[in-house]
């Protein structure tokens, strides 16, 4: 049979990369067609990797933990017996090849990489540094003594991506300040400012705890948000009391009819649906200085894990589900994630992010923007609260149910009008439910 190569799939636009977790064959390993063949790993979900035809494993292309760009050969697929030869296709150098686009996931969000030679024509010792690690070291200010100066774990002692990147963190840096020029023309001396990483006290009885991988690609996630975003806050309370009094009306008959519970969830993002209808400037991205204006509204709903960690999958194309269906997928979404069933394609392609903070006990919260989107919004608990009520009579106190929204976007490209008035939009949706609405 004709040789085939297993080929690292595509997982959404999002994704330009996954690590390799386990090898579930071995070389000479018969396989079947769509029997999976290998566990990988994203920065937003584990996944396998099914095998595209019957054959024999005769080469892996790539060892646990490595990374391999979407679209790269992991392995070759053959007849028993057969030797693997080189194909066309197989990228020599596994950490050469850089998606083409838009991609943000985590680590290949670090720089956008252009050809380069293959070796720094001024290093001393000829040593080689792929494409990826010297954008890298140009963006982060790595200078080739510091770059020699790394111990590399790759291949003939070659620096790889996690080498580098491992590296920065702990590095000294020298910041240089210029002094502007005098009134004589005599420029004054430049003073360097040398910073060192902080280190944490350790005493006697503490624990030291590694974290995981996905806890630690949340924490460069978070602070990359961070620092590609201005981020702003706008807080509204809502008065939930027509949504609590109507849920509690036809919860019971929904879960006889459904077989699903219904939440709050749902209707909460019924009513974001409707505002970005409203709003549509809220639902984009940014690419360098151009503003990419979404077409379909793809609903982030992010879920907490049993391990403590957060995943957002997504509700594509929201905007065509009624409230059944809306509720449907949010349940399943839900229980997929928290039993870790989610496909690479589920949580891609989002446009709005949506986290409920109140299912904490948290009435409200300053969430982090999920990158590529511009915004998100935090919705806390709903608390019993005395509020001044308009009645045909006059003013009047009454128990009312509240709940704080809480939307933070992206001031580059939203102001604090857009951003306001969205929330606002939401509650006036979410105060203005129908209680008598049938489903």
């Amino acid at each position: 049979m004709a040789q085939v190569e297993l080929i690292m799939p595509k997982m959404g636009e999002s994704v330009a990369e996954a690590t390799i977790t386990g090898w579930l064959k071995e070389v000479g390993d018969t396989i079947e067609a769509d029997e999976s063949v290998v566990e990988i790993a994203t920065d937003k979900v584990d996944s396998e990797v099914p095998s595209t035809a019957e054959g024999v494993l005769i080469e892996k292309l790539f060892n646990e933990g490595d990374v391999v760009q979407v679209g790269q050969a992991i392995a070759i697929i053959g007849a028993e017996g057969e030797t693997a030869v080189e194909t066309s296709s197989t990228t020599p150098q596994k950490e050469e090849v850089v998606p083409v686009g838009t991609s943000v996931s985590v680590e290949s969000a670090v720089a956008k990489v252009t050809p380069v030679a293959e070796k720094i024509s001024n290093s001393a010792t000829n040593r080689f540094y792929s494409p990826l690690v010297r954008s890298i070291a140009e963006k982060e200010g790595v200078s080739l003594n510091e770059l020699e100066a790394i111990s590399g774990s790759g291949k003939d002692g070659r620096v790889t991506k996690k080498d580098i990147l491992n590296y920065l963190p702990n590095r000294t840096q020298e910041v240089a300040i210029s002094s502007p020029a005098s009134s004589n023309g005599v420029t004054k001396p430049q003073v360097k400012v040398e910073s060192k990483p902080i280190g944490v006290s350790i005493s006697s009885g503490d624990e030291i705890i590694e974290m995981d991988r996905m806890r630690k690609l949340i924490a460069n996630h978070m602070v990359m948000s961070k620092h590609t975003s201005p981020h702003v806050t706008s807080y509204v309370e809502a008065d939930m009391t027509n949504i609590v009094n109507w849920r509690n009306k036809i919860k019971n008959e929904f879960l006889a009819r459904e077989s699903e519970k219904i939440t709050f969830t749902p209707i909460i993002i019924e009513a974001i649906i409707k505002a970005i209808k409203d709003f549509p400037m809220i639902n984009i991205s940014v690419d360098g200085d151009n503003i990419i204006k979404k077409k379909n509204i793809n609903i982030g709903m992010a879920t907490a894990l049993p391990s403590g960690n957060l995943i957002v999958p997504v509700i594509k194309n929201a905007d065509q589900l009624n409230l059944v269906g809306l509720t449907k997928t949010v349940n399943d979404l839900a229980n997929r994630a928290r039993n870790n069933k989610l496909d690479p394609d589920d949580i891609a392609a989002g446009t709005y992010t949506v986290t409920n903070v109140g299912s904490f006990g948290n009435v409200m919260g300053t969430p982090i923007i999920n990158q590529p989107q511009v915004a998100i919004m935090a919705v806390g608990a709903i608390q019993k609260k005395p509020a001044v009520i308009e009645t045909p009579d006059g003013d009047a106190i009454a128990i009312r149910h509240k709940m704080f929204l809480s939307h933070a976007y992206d001031h580059r490209v939203v102001d604090g009008a857009l951003g306001g008035m969205f929330v606002r939009k939401v509650a006036d949706y979410l105060e203005e439910f129908d209680v008598n609405r049938e489903i």
